[in-house]
C-alpha cells in the first residue's frame, strides 16, 4: 500500500550529568537511556573512542544492528512468500565509520554477513539470490547514503 505512513517514537534521556554539565569535553557522561512505550529500556553512550562507555550500546552500533535486522526481516518474509523454509538465521555485521576532521564522521559502509540454513538443498540457491531483492527492499537499507553489502552463506539442515 503505497503512501500509508509509519510513526515511531522513542526517548532519550541524557544521565551523564556529573554534577557540572558540559562545563567542558572532559567534564560530562556520555551514558543516555533509549525508552519506548512498552519495551525494556537500552542504555546508551558514546563509542568509547569518544568517552563512550564500552558495556553501553553507541547509535553506531545501533545503526549496524537496524540494518542487519532489517535486512533479516525482509530476507524472512521474501523466503516465507516463496515457500523456502529457513531454519537458521545469523549475522555478524560490521560497520565502518571515517572522522572527516571538524569533530564529524560518517558511516561509509556497512557488511551484513548472514548465515543461512535452509530446509530444502533445492531451494538453496534461491534463498541465496533473495538477499540482493531484501537489500534492495529493506526499509533501512533504503534510508542510508552509504553502501549496505551482503556477503550471505547459505547453508542446507543437516547438510556439511
Amino acid at each position: 500500500m503505497s503512501g500509508r505512513e509509519h510513526h515511531y517514537e522513542v526517548t532519550v534521556d541524557w544521565t551523564g550529568n556529573t554534577g557540572k554539565g558540559t562545563a567542558s569535553y572532559l567534564s560530562y557522561g556520555r551514558d543516555h537511556d533509549i525508552t519506548a512505550p512498552g519495551k525494556p529500556l537500552l542504555q546508551g553512550s558514546a563509542d568509547p573512542a569518544f568517552r563512550g562507555q564500552k558495556d553501553r550500546w553507541n547509535p553506531e552500533e545501533l545503526l549496524v544492528a537496524s540494518l542487519s535486522e532489517c535486512h533479516m526481516l525482509t530476507f524472512l518474509s521474501l523466503c516465507a512468500r516463496e515457500r523456502i523454509v529457513v531454519t537458521a538465521y545469523r549475522d555478524a555485521a560490521t560497520g565502518t565509520m571515517t572522522e572527516d576532521g571538524g569533530y564529524s564522521g560518517r558511516i561509509t559502509e556497512v557488511v551484513l554477513n548472514p548465515v543461512v540454513t535452509v530446509a530444502d538443498p533445492e531451494r538453496a540457491e534461491r534463498a541465496a539470490e533473495l538477499h540482493h531483492d531484501a537489500n534492495k527492499t529493506c526499509f533501512i537499507a533504503n534510508s542510508v547514503n552509504f553502501p549496505v553489502l551482503h556477503r550471505p552463506t547459505t547453508l542446507v539442515e543437516g547438510g556439511a
